[in-house]
């Protein structure tokens, strides 16, 4: 039997020759798969619900925050309509404390003018407390009568006065600021009628010759 001798010099080129390129095992590697168009289009959708989602979470807070604020302007509103009047009812109560004084001052003194100079006084606090919140007092007499601040409810013939004044108050008007609160009562002056003079012919004495 004859025994089979191994060339190693062949075996190596044998080798050699089975060898593949590398460049050909590269051809031969499978290139990277792209997602595909489906999976492309799931992510964008994916991402839009979370944006859709973000804003209407943004959107719930933007109402919340309008409703309030809206709650908070019709509470101010109607706080501010129901205690409109508050400054001006704390000025008034030390005039309210001089009347129940000077009330009970004439309830034990009999003099007349103590309860005089005591009614003056209050007048004059109210007349200072409405002054302080813009109230004053429209001045009519002797003043040319005016449509816009003055109410004519007589006429008055007269020469001490010029036609179309104002001679007599009922009651005084007011205004706040410039806003006409209650025009002045007046009455007001015109010309006094002339009335012919019966003229009788004086008849002259005669003397009988």
């Amino acid at each position: 039997m004859v025994k089979e001798t191994r060339d190693p010099a062949k075996e190596a080129q044998a080798d050699e020759d089975t060898k593949i390129p590398e460049a050909d095992q590269e051809e031969t590697q499978e290139p990277a798969q792209e997602p595909s168009e489906v999976e492309r289009l799931r992510a964008e959708l994916e991402a839009t619900k979370e944006e859709a989602r973000r804003n209407y979470d943004q959107f719930l807070r933007d109402a919340a925050e309008t409703e309030n604020y809206k709650k908070r302007v019709t509470r101010e509103k109607r706080d501010a309509i129901r205690y409109a009047n508050e400054s001006l009812v704390r000025d008034l109560l030390p005039v309210i404390d001089d009347l129940e004084r000077a009330a009970q001052h004439a309830r034990t003194d009999g003099n007349p003018q103590s309860l005089l100079d005591g009614i003056e006084l209050v007048l004059k606090g109210c007349l200072e407390a409405l002054q302080k919140h813009g109230v004053t007092r429209i001045t009519a007499k002797g003043e040319p009568f005016d449509p816009e601040k003055h109410e004519a409810y007589a006429q008055v013939e007269t020469d001490e006065y010029e036609a179309n004044t104002v001679v007599d108050e009922v009651h005084q008007g007011y205004c706040l600021d410039d806003r006409l609160l209650r025009p002045s009562l007046v009455s007001v002056a015109k010309a006094p009628t002339l009335q012919e003079k019966d003229e009788t012919p004086v008849e002259n004495d005669r003397t009988d010759d």
